[in-house]
This record gives C-alpha cells, sequence and structure tokens, in this order.
C-alpha cells in the first residue's frame, strides 16, 4: 500500500556538479537506485491571494504549513496524485496524503466531494480556514537513492515554475530556478543522518541549507525585496570554497517522496 503518513528529518543542500558526482559515488556504495529511475515531478502548489504561506516560509518560524497536489509526470484524469498536506515544526516535518485520481482530487477541490478520509477532512479545514487556492506550478527531473531504515537521497535538477497554465495536465514551458549545473539535493531520515553519510558530507564540504523550492519560486515572481528573498546560495556554502551550494508516487507504482 501507498504510505499516507509522514514523520522525517529533512534537509536540503545545493550540489555543483563535481561536488555532486564525487558525493553520489560514495552514496552509491551503500544505497540504491529506487525501482523508478529518474522521473519528472509536478506539484501544484496553493496559498493565499498575498502568499501568505510562502512569505512565512521565508520567515522560518517554528511551525508552518503547505498544501500542494503532485504527480509524476503529466497527469490524466486518471492519473493517481497526491494531495499532501505538510507541516514542519522545530525542524520535524510531517506529511499527510490522500492518493486519488486527478479527477476525483479535481471534483474534491471544487466542493463537489468530501474525499470520504481523516487526510481529505483536514485538507478541507486547511481550505476553508486559509482561503488557499493553485498559485504555483512546478516540475522538476528527480532520481532517488534509498537504503535501510527509512534513508533516502533525491536529487532535483532542471527545477523550473510558472504561474499560469496551472493544471497538472498541461504541460509547458516555465522559468528555470537554479543556476545551470546546479542540484538540489535532499536527504530524508525518520532518524539522524547516519554517522558515515554526516563524514561523507564533510569529507566533500557540503553543507546545509535553507531552502524552499516554491518560497524561491515565488520570490522571483513576485520580485519580492532582497532582504525578503530566499538565497540560491546561502552564505555557509559560499563561503566555503569547495562547495558552490547547499541543497529529497503514485500509489503503489510511484515514488513516495
Amino acid at each position: 500500500m501507498s504510505q499516507t503518513v509522514f514523520e522525517r528529518q529533512e534537509s536540503k543542500y545545493f550540489l555543483p556538479h563535481d561536488t555532486r558526482a564525487a558525493l553520489e559515488s560514495v552514496l552509491r556504495a551503500r544505497l540504491t537506485p529506487d525501482q523508478y529511475g529518474e522521473y519528472t515531478v509536478a506539484s501544484l502548489y496553493f496559498d493565499t491571494p498575498d502568499f501568505e504561506l510562502a512569505r512565512r516560509a521565508m520567515d522560518k518560524p517554528l511551525y508552518r504549513e503547505k498544501l500542494r497536489l503532485r504527480c509524476y509526470g503529466t497527469a490524466t484524469r486518471e492519473t493517481s496524485v497526491f494531495l499532501e498536506l505538510k507541516k514542519k515544526f522545530r525542524g520535524t516535518s510531517y506529511k499527510r496524503r490522500a492518493v486519488m485520481s486527478y479527477g476525483q482530487a479535481e471534483a474534491f477541490l471544487r466542493g463537489k466531494t468530501d474525499g470520504g478520509g481523516q487526510v481529505t477532512r483536514e485538507i478541507s479545514e486547511f481550505l476553508a480556514r486559509t482561503g488557499a487556492s493553485p498559485r504555483m506550478l512546478l516540475r522538476y527531473d528527480r532520481s532517488a537513492l534509498a537504503g535501510e531504515d527509512g534513508l533516502r537521497v533525491t536529487f532535483d535538477t532542471g527545477v523550473r515554475f510558472r504561474a499560469e497554465a496551472l493544471r497538472l495536465d498541461a504541460d509547458g514551458p516555465g522559468i528555470e530556478l537554479l543556476p545551470p549545473g546546479l542540484t538540489l539535493m535532499e536527504i530524508k531520515t525518520p532518524a539522524a543522518v547516519p554517522l558515515w553519510l554526516a563524514r561523507a558530507l564533510s569529507q566533500h564540504g557540503v553543507f546545509p541549507a535553507s531552502f524552499s523550492k516554491y518560497a524561491a519560486s515565488c520570490a522571483r515572481l513576485r520580485q519580492w525585496t532582497r532582504s525578503e528573498q530566499p538565497a540560491v546560495n546561502p552564505e555557509p556554502v559560499a563561503a566555503n570554497s569547495r562547495a558552490a551550494a547547499r541543497p529529497c508516487r503514485e500509489a503503489q507504482c510511484a515514488p513516495v517522496s
């Protein structure tokens, strides 16, 4: 069965090409590629008319939440999609998701069905409380490695966003978010990062970044002031000469991130 509830630690890192190659060789000695190979992730993010949720994320509060509708590839009405309510408190991420067809998800979001489950009830409460609606569509290309005890490492490239044609069944161009050659890596684990992995990160000069693809896309789109914008190259990375940056499914047949 597809997992619907997640509690885990998540950390992000920016990797230039050479650093990714060196670190990935270490990872592949202990982790295995997931069964889906390389795939495209498409996420439709919900927010208020003034992008309150994106702004809140940029302030790095102890608690924040977001809602997204996600698929892998380009959806049809029959494609399995994931309606995900994600919360973060004191560095721990909690994700609850409902799995349904794209057609069912659209009907639920238009208020024509109640979804019939605890997660969809929580999502309905979120929508009623915030007044959120679709605001941004992000796509990126992903590959993933997985190990025992729930450890998962993902590599995202070609991150692009758009604020029009906000549908998962509408493919099309987007604005590139990251500089060419940069990979956003995410480590997801239900516990602490294993010692061997922590040593590998240190050896290759890779340090965590506080970064949100969605908030950064909003900042680019809305042209918020420099002090408001999440940095693509956070200070800890820029200060380290060995790393140019810091940068994680469908029901039974899709990635779990």
